[in-house]
């Protein structure tokens, strides 16, 4: 088992436009992988398998809802911070930090901003303590980047809804408690419903053979008449704007989450070109080697930047969809980017599991297509910028 010597670059002192509680909830985070997810990782992806001891760690340093208020169970904390806890688990493994972005952004979030404080009460406080694990249903077979066309639906059977379909690539499906499932009524406004595993008719099929995110639990979502009860429906808002508002949560998350994979690539390749010798010097003292490491610390640091900017707007209640569609874009990018150059510079030792890089860059596949492909979001940003619709 290797020892993670990880050391986080901060090549503009960013550090420096941190409070003293971003730096004590990130280095927890980081302290905790190291610890509990670098040394059996490797062997999760291998396997094909979701670390399910983990669960309670992650509770623990915060990464269900860290901004969800505490008096519903979570930590009370700013939009950095969610963001910095994104960063270091997603220095771990991608797989893992999904678990945690659906978690907080995808089940608890639309709970916290769409529910009743029925709802609230209910489920929140287990969500955040891991006792309870959700999944969010939105993509369907037939519907991927254009979701509004969904056929998912549920109808009004007098004391409960009758919910019809099936949703796929669903983190967390397999062993999810809860779903939160986004379906249209009778007049085809879409609504979001909280199902709860047990309920007759919901089946959760595991999704097999993926070369990507193969330390995640991916599944769908089957409704066969499952019986809903009313009070299980999100109330304060519909629409498609409801599950959008959930996603750019995510995208958030998503944004810091990259740079920490793009991090431990980055990391090992400087790591590793200080000590292989290659024609009498390590080959760090190579024109090319030195251009891709320099590379690499020069795009982390923009995407630092972009990040911490996009925190301080989430903070003051001014991003926008399309400034959060900007850096999920461009952060993931980077990261893959710098994942495939540093694979190269370890040569054939990049491909195996002895080194993180491989299943980071297998990972960030999965990254730069959920939640908005790559393509979909540059679309997003012609349109702001345009007022150009290039949808339809």
């Amino acid at each position: 088992m290797s020892q993670d010597l990880f050391q986080a670059p901060d090549y503009y002192l960013l550090d420096e436009l941190l409070s003293d509680e971003h730096k004590l909830v990130r280095d927890a985070a980081r302290e905790w992988v190291k610890r509990e997810v670098s040394p059996i990782i490797e062997d999760a992806a291998q396997k094909a398998e979701f670390p399910t001891q983990i669960i309670n760690g992650l509770a623990e340093i915060g990464a269900f809802g860290p901004y969800i208020p505490e008096e519903y169970g979570g930590a009370g904390l700013d939009q950095i911070s969610y963001g910095l806890i994104m960063q270091e688990i997603e220095r771990g493994d991608s797989g893992v930090r999904s678990t945690a972005s659906v978690q907080s952004s995808l089940v608890m979030y639309p709970i916290w901003k769409y529910g009743t404080e029925e709802q609230c009460k209910k489920y929140l406080p287990k969500l955040a303590s891991g006792e309870f694990m959700g999944c969010f249903g939105l993509t369907e077979p037939d519907y991927g980047s254009n979701p509004s066309g969904m056929v998912t639906n549920f109808k009004d059977n007098g004391d409960h809804y009758l919910l019809n379909g099936a949703k796929m690539w669903i983190s967390n499906a397999p062993f999810a408690d809860i779903a939160i499932v986004w379906a249209k009524n009778e007049e085809g406004r879409i609504h979001g419903l909280i199902v709860e595993r047990g309920m007759e008719g919901f089946t959760t099929p595991e999704t097999h053979n993926k070369w990507s995110l193969r330390a995640s639990a991916t599944g769908e979502l089957i409704f066969d008449n499952v019986k809903v009860p009313k009070e299980n429906l999100l109330p304060k808002k519909s629409g498609l704007g409801a599950p959008l508002g959930c996603l750019d949560s995510a995208r958030f998350g998503i944004a810091w989450g990259a740079i920490g994979a793009a991090m431990d690539c980055y990391d090992t390749a400087l790591r590793y070109s200080k000590e292989r010798i290659q024609f009498g010097k390590p080959i760090g003292a190579f024109q090319l080697q030195q251009k891709k490491l320099a590379e690499m610390i020069t795009e982390i640091t923009k995407a630092q930047l972009l990040a911490w900017r996009l925190g301080v707007l989430r903070n003051e209640g001014k991003a926008t969809s399309a400034q959060i569609s900007m850096a999920k874009r461009n952060n993931v990018q980077m990261a893959i980017e710098i994942a495939r150059e540093a694979r190269q510079m370890l040569g054939g030792m990049g491909i195996t599991g002895e080194y993180s890089i491989m299943r980071h860059m297998m990972n960030l596949e999965s990254v730069i297509t959920y939640e908005g492909t790559h393509d979909i979001h540059l679309l997003i940003t012609g349109l702001d910028v345009t007022g150009l619709n290039a949808f339809s």
